[in-house]
């Protein structure tokens, strides 16, 4: 078959493999509308890690979440091979490593999956998918580049994240009177998953003090690993009193609902910014190595088949504003200055916080 040809039949069971992070998955959720546009009667499934799943709760695009532990044991690994076994009609693959190739391979007679550019390593894939394009790691935002999977089999692209969805607004107002009190705040995630991409403690305590002295509310969160939890108290009790904590007290839905009723949120460079922005919510995310061009948050309502930011620079987007760390080397693409996960970025050690500050001005109009 040739690129760009559609397919007819309509396939009637689509399974869309994404085995990545937090923010990769949902990153991918416009993919998955744009298959759910083209093919409204299909059983279209999608295969995650289980630590994974919930960003997809509640998306009404989806007929059933298939998920699989990071690691699974043999006898993990042959349920789920026997649960795909040729049960659908296409396969589609978001990214282009060997096992989710595989899966593909099992599950459908028909494939389409992004392909590393070097022919030479991975040669073999190519040969055994129907229609492939290759994976752009540095020029190509991640939205985009799992959009180009939709012109393969001529479906028009869609631009829209679709965040989680909760169904207990009322357990939540129970539980957090200012929701109900619609007390003006904000929501600050403090702590990303790789050092890497931290901001300074220092750096997060002055930014709280300053938002408290605007009269807004200060609202933490995280997710429920201990260091996590520590990170964001520490920081707490550095704060005046009337701080809201929220770490590791709630689901990932209900974290979408509390951030979609703020003022604004300001994160660094993790899966919790990239569901910040798909609530519509004003963003301030920080960036240091990391390339925006490839990783920015997808501003709300951005709808261009080109990279909506620039590698390098401070920028605003719809709802983001982008601030990046200043230095020759930004952004370097690398894990940090000693270039591993837990290493420190000293183009983010050293941003001032008078740069954030002066952005709250601009978007709250202070």
């Amino acid at each position: 078959m040739e690129n760009g040809q559609s397919l007819q039949p309509k396939p009637s069971k689509v399974l869309v493999i994404a085995m990545q992070y937090l923010g990769d998955v949902l990153l991918a959720t416009p993919l998955i509308h744009g298959l759910r546009q083209a093919y409204p009667d299909a059983q279209l499934d999608v295969l995650v890690y289980q630590n994974a799943a919930a960003m997809l709760e509640g998306n009404s695009d989806i007929s059933h979440i298939i998920t699989t532990p990071n690691r699974p044991s043999r006898a993990e690994l042959f349920v789920l091979l026997k649960q795909l076994f040729r049960r659908y009609d296409l396969a589609v693959v978001t990214q282009t490593g060997d096992r989710p190739f595989i899966y593909a391979l099992i599950a459908s007679s028909l494939r389409v999956s992004a392909v590393p550019q070097k022919i030479f390593k991975d040669w073999w894939k190519r040969y055994f998918i129907q229609r492939w394009v290759e994976f752009d790691n540095v020029d190509t935002h991640t939205v985009l580049q799992h959009l180009k999977l939709l012109d393969l089999i001529n479906v028009p692209h869609s631009f829209t994240l679709v965040p989680p969805k909760d169904n207990s607004r009322q357990e939540l107002l129970t539980r957090y009177p200012f929701l109900a009190e619609k007390t003006a705040y904000v929501v600050l995630h403090p702590h990303p998953q790789w050092t890497y991409k931290q901001w300074t403690v220092d750096g997060w305590i002055a930014l709280g003090k300053y938002i408290n002295s605007l009269g807004l509310n200060v609202v933490l969160s995280c997710g429920p690993a201990q260091q996590e939890l520590d990170y964001v108290s520490h920081i707490q009790q550095q704060l005046p009193d009337n701080v809201i904590n929220l770490a590791g007290q709630v689901s990932l839905a209900q974290l979408a609902t509390i951030i979609a009723g703020a003022k604004l949120y300001i994160g660094p460079d993790t899966g919790i910014t990239h569901l910040a922005a798909a609530t519509g919510t004003p963003v301030i995310v920080l960036f240091g190595p990391t390339n925006p061009v490839k990783w920015a948050p997808w501003p709300l309502g951005y709808r261009e088949n080109i990279n909506p930011f620039y590698k390098v620079g401070s920028q605003m987007v719809n709802n983001i504003t982008l601030i990046q760390g200043v230095a020759d080397c930004v952004p370097c693409h690398l894990e940090g200055c000693d270039r591993h996960r837990q290493s420190r970025s000293q183009c983010l050690d050293s941003l001032a916080p008078q740069l954030i500050f002066d952005a709250i001005n601009r978007i709250l109009s202070f």
